[in-house]
């Protein structure tokens, strides 16, 4: 059962020698697995890699606008976007180094719960109906998969190809707060956390395998799980 639930592990050996890669959420759960890996895939011969860590909050429109800027001072391409957090704006301003640099690609993680979610365009911000977190995930990961589709779309022809996921269940840092916040469900999700979740690491392989295998520009606008 354990290892059903581990999933895919993405194969690929391609390397990423010379690549710009850039990753939104990196600092915990998969989004730092996945830049561990794809930092080895860049490594030189010497075993060096060069990894940069910016800062920006990506719950501030103004954080978002000035770090595209200073991002696009001081590099020359970008290869790889991959959205784990803060999709829509930040994609929209690098759109155009994304462009200069292909083939690139964008990969915005989403979730299954897109599936049930509906985007209520006249209140999109819970404004006249009483605010749901699960309605509200569900609606912004509906969003994520749209906005991926429309994005390939828009891109087809220019070498610039996007993709969206759904990682899995997995048992990261956002478990560890519903637990601070519902006590009561915390040895639940514990026993559920070791039995039925996948680890970080499992949790990247499908991030990994949209940003590096060789050919996945036949399925771009594709959504992968």
């Amino acid at each position: 059962m354990r290892k059903w639930i581990a999933g895919g592990m993405c194969k690929s050996r391609a390397r990423l020698d010379g690549k710009t890669v850039m990753i939104t959420g990196a600092n915990t759960g998969i989004g730092k697995e996945t830049a561990k890996d794809l930092a080895r895939r860049a490594r030189d011969s010497a075993g060096h890699r060069k990894v940069i860590i910016w800062h920006m909050n990506l719950a501030s429109l103004y954080s978002i606008h000035e770090f595209a800027k200073e991002f696009l001072a001081t590099e020359e391409r970008l290869d790889i976007l991959i959205n784990n957090l803060g999709h829509s704006l930040l994609t929209n301003l690098l759109l155009g180094i994304l462009k200069i640099s292909a083939p690139s690609r964008v990969v915005n993680v989403s979730s299954i719960a897109h599936a049930g979610g509906k985007i209520h365009i006249d209140d999109l911000f819970f404004d006249k109906r009483p605010y749901n977190s699960l309605e509200s995930y569900k609606q912004s990961k509906l969003a994520n998969v749209l906005f991926s589709r429309e994005l390939a779309r828009r891109m087809k022809g220019t070498g610039l190809t996007s993709y969206s996921l759904h990682p899995g269940v997995i048992n990261t840092d956002l478990i560890r707060h519903v637990k601070s916040k519902f006590p009561p469900l915390s040895s639940v999700l514990t026993f559920f956390s070791i039995l039925l979740m996948k680890t970080p690491w499992q949790g990247a392989q499908t991030s990994i395998h949209c940003a590096v295998t060789e050919g996945l520009e036949k399925k771009f606008g594709c959504y992968f799980r």
